[in-house]
């Protein structure tokens, strides 16, 4: 039998609790995945780039924040692949280089609602399973979803990286809402 691999793919700028309980939740409560893949994006076409921390420090944010909980994987496989990172070259890449993984799209119900905007998004829904969580401000008519489609009822976080670094930008303390290592290494790097 295949392990159902959920890909989270991201650019976890940077990753925090919310991202963290999401994929925990996902493991252990919803869809029962065998593992999520935490796929750190090194450019993500739809969103600016201007305040993107560098690739190798949100990998290891990632690293940091993952490690010690065996359901959990960083990867930087999205590093390898040709610019810009589509997701379809993503899952069709993954899929070669792991057949013996059955792989889910994880997606917030914000990026559901850009979807047909999405590179490929019909060739997507055909080949692959997309797990679809809620989000502040965003309903998903579940009755309209393609068969390849799961709407779960995670818990709902309103948490965002957006909201992290403005809050560090006023220099206020955001230590609770990320990992323990990843708050460290983040201070180590502003500082």
């Amino acid at each position: 039998m295949k392990k159902r691999i959920g890909i989270f793919s991201g650019s976890f700028n940077p990753i925090h609790v919310g991202h963290l309980a999401l994929a925990n939740w996902l493991c252990e409560c919803g869809p029962r995945l065998d593992e999520v893949w935490f796929l750190v994006t090194p450019c993500n076409p739809l969103k600016q780039q201007s305040d993107l921390m560098p690739n190798a420090l949100r990998l290891q944010l990632v690293q940091a924040a993952t490690a010690g909980y065996e359901k959990f994987r960083a990867s930087d496989f999205e590093f390898h692949l040709p610019l810009p990172s589509f997701t379809i070259n993503t899952l069709k890449a993954l899929k070669a280089t792991h057949p013996d993984c059955d792989f889910h799209l994880i997606i917030g119900a914000d990026n559901w609602a850009l979807f047909p905007r999405w590179y490929r998004a019909e060739e997507i829904l055909a080949d692959h399973r997309v797990i679809v969580y809620p989000r502040p401000g965003y309903e998903v008519d579940e009755a309209t979803l393609p068969e390849s489609v799961e709407f779960v009822a995670a818990p709902l976080m309103e948490i965002s990286s957006t909201f992290i670094r403005e809050m560090m930008r006023q220099g206020r303390d955001v230590r609770y809402f990320l990992h323990p290592s990843t708050h460290s290494l983040i201070s180590a790097y502003h500082s």
